[in-house]
């Protein structure tokens, strides 16, 4: 199994119309058939505590049976017309892919 984390942080003058499609187009990327489960959520009013980082907007975590259904993700148009569609809204994206 392999556990794909993208974290975003979105530009300031994004409007909240904005942000509401940016979640509608990452619940999209469920469409993925190489995808197993697509989770799409934003910070949780967790207490604050030294080693939690609550300062993304969108976190997307997918789960993929292999590498290979991730590679086939990675290409798949539906992922790269997200990114083409959306890239100008964000300042930054961190990736966490984990195996296990």
């Amino acid at each position: 199994m392999l556990v794909h984390s993208v974290y975003f942080w979105l530009k300031e003058d994004v409007s909240a119309e904005q942000r509401r499609e940016f979640s509608t187009a990452l619940r999209g990327l469920r469409v993925i058939d190489s995808a197993q489960t697509v989770y799409v959520g934003t910070p949780a009013a967790t207490p604050e505590r030294p080693t939690i980082d609550a300062s993304y907007d969108f976190a997307l975590t997918v789960l993929f049976t292999d590498i290979d259904a991730h590679d086939r993700y990675q290409i798949d148009p539906a992922h790269t017309d997200f990114i083409a569609q959306h890239k100008a809204w964000w300042t930054r994206v961190q990736v966490y892919d984990a195996e296990g």
